[in-house]
């Protein structure tokens, strides 16, 4: 990943909201969930929230799908992925056990594999 597109998806995940219906995301897992269910458990109003998923899918960080009325919007764990490896692939200078947290939380994640030794 380049270090523009890295700057992107942090930027994207820098403000207080679009934190929130990102984090929503990602615990609803691959399957999404509805707009309009996001603006009303976020309490976000719908335009703001629409702004918000534009910012997030920019940074490919959200996908966004049509079922009949509905847009159903999930995370795109594969730009989340992507940004956690470009942060953590240089860790700890041969030191493993400084990124033994970050290692163990992605191998307890019901939605993402972690290649063996991905992150040591």
């Amino acid at each position: 990943m380049e270090a523009a597109t890295a700057i992107k998806r942090l930027s994207a995940l820098a403000q207080d909201s679009r934190l929130a219906v990102f984090r929503l995301l990602v615990k609803a897992g691959p399957d999404g969930i509805a707009a309009g269910e996001i603006a009303r458990s976020l309490e976000i109003t719908p335009n703001t929230l629409s702004a918000q998923l534009t910012i997030l899918a920019n940074a490919d960080l959200v996908a966004s799908r049509r079922e009949g009325r509905s847009i159903i919007y999930a995370a795109d764990y594969d730009g989340m992925s992507a940004l956690l490896v470009y942060l953590t692939e240089d860790c700890c200078q041969g030191r493993p056990e400084i990124c033994a947290p970050v290692a163990e939380v992605a191998a307890r994640s019901t939605c993402c594999e972690v290649p063996e030794g991905a992150l040591s």
